[in-house]
């Protein structure tokens, strides 16, 4: 496993709730990006890890290798990927996110 991926296995499954994105959580650098962080504000939550892509090209090409996933951003919770930002969204307008996010303990 090259030291990318361990980088990216390790940040996924030493945290509840992970978001590869562009920019950060303050400064978003793309709109899907910035959809994802407020849909995860909106459910309240306290314990988020964010990765801004854009600093490094290795990870940026190394997360979409990991998850088989072509576009960030990229969510994960409790170490399994959950998708991109049109899944993050339809997730919480069912209120499937927010469940899992409290699951996760990541709201608390």
């Amino acid at each position: 496993m090259s030291d990318v991926q361990e980088f990216i296995r390790k940040t996924v499954t030493d945290n509840p709730v992970v978001l590869f994105m562009k920019g950060t959580a303050q400064f978003p650098q793309c709109g899907f990006s910035g959809r994802a962080i407020q849909l995860l504000k909106s459910c309240g939550i306290k314990q988020l890890v964010t990765v801004n892509v854009l600093e490094d090209d290795e990870v940026r090409q190394g997360i979409k290798d990991y998850s088989n996933w072509p576009t960030v951003p990229q969510l994960y919770v409790k170490g399994e990927f959950i998708g991109g930002s049109d899944i993050v969204g339809e997730m919480h307008a069912s209120g499937e996110l927010q469940t899992l996010l409290d699951e996760s303990g990541a709201t608390a």
